[in-house]
């Protein structure tokens, strides 16, 4: 069966942009498979976009305690690289963000942006159901909140070349496999295109 590509139209007063962890301590790596000055250069104009017509700007970062005393510490095969204490601006919001009074900053200490935040409180109470997700890394902090989100019944969409995967491999299994059948993957140009002050259909 043929897959027919539908019109994307979203509300804004319906819509949030959930940024995942541009922060100092993780933009500093790039995996691919874009550049991750791109990538930031994407999320900005969806930023400002949001910002124009009333859509919520949401800003999640990731850290914890200095001594990493609240971090997960599971037994695997592939442990994290980072071990001890983090740069004192690990977790800073890059300043291109730029953060404004409206944003909701969510502050986490695990992959997904719902996990122990209070992130559907604030957009449920907004009155926010659809969720523009784009950030670092697709494959973890991206896919993680965007599996709580579809649980919780929201509507996604991904802004493909407005995130970046720790590997170019991970981030075409999560955008080829894995986010088609929670939501719809378009281009940052067709989001900006899409989101209009007045229906995420």
């Amino acid at each position: 069966m043929e897959n027919v590509v539908d019109e994307l139209k979203l509300d804004a007063q319906r819509t949030a942009i959930v940024v995942i962890d541009l922060q100092k301590g993780i933009v500093r790596f790039s995996g691919g498979p874009h550049a991750n000055a791109a990538v930031i250069s994407n999320v900005v104009r969806l930023l400002e976009r949001a910002r124009q017509v009333g859509a919520q700007p949401v800003l999640v970062h990731v850290g914890g305690a200095a001594d990493g005393a609240d971090r997960l510490k599971p037994i695997s095969d592939q442990p994290m690289r980072t071990t001890g204490q983090m740069p004192h601006d690990w977790s800073e919001l890059i300043p291109e963000l730029n953060r404004q009074p409206g944003d909701i900053v969510v502050f986490k200490r695990q992959w997904g942006a719902f996990y122990g935040t209070d992130l559907d409180l604030q957009l449920r109470r907004r009155g926010k159901d659809c969720i523009v997700l784009c950030g670092i890394a697709t494959e973890i902090g991206v896919e993680s909140t965007a599996r709580d989100a579809f649980e919780r019944g929201y509507q996604l969409v991904f802004a493909a070349d407005a995130m970046n995967g720790s590997s170019a491999e991970g981030h075409v299994h999560s955008i080829e496999r894995i986010f088609p059948r929670m939501g719809r993957v378009r281009t940052t140009e067709e989001i900006l295109a899409a989101l209009t002050p007045a229906a995420c259909e």
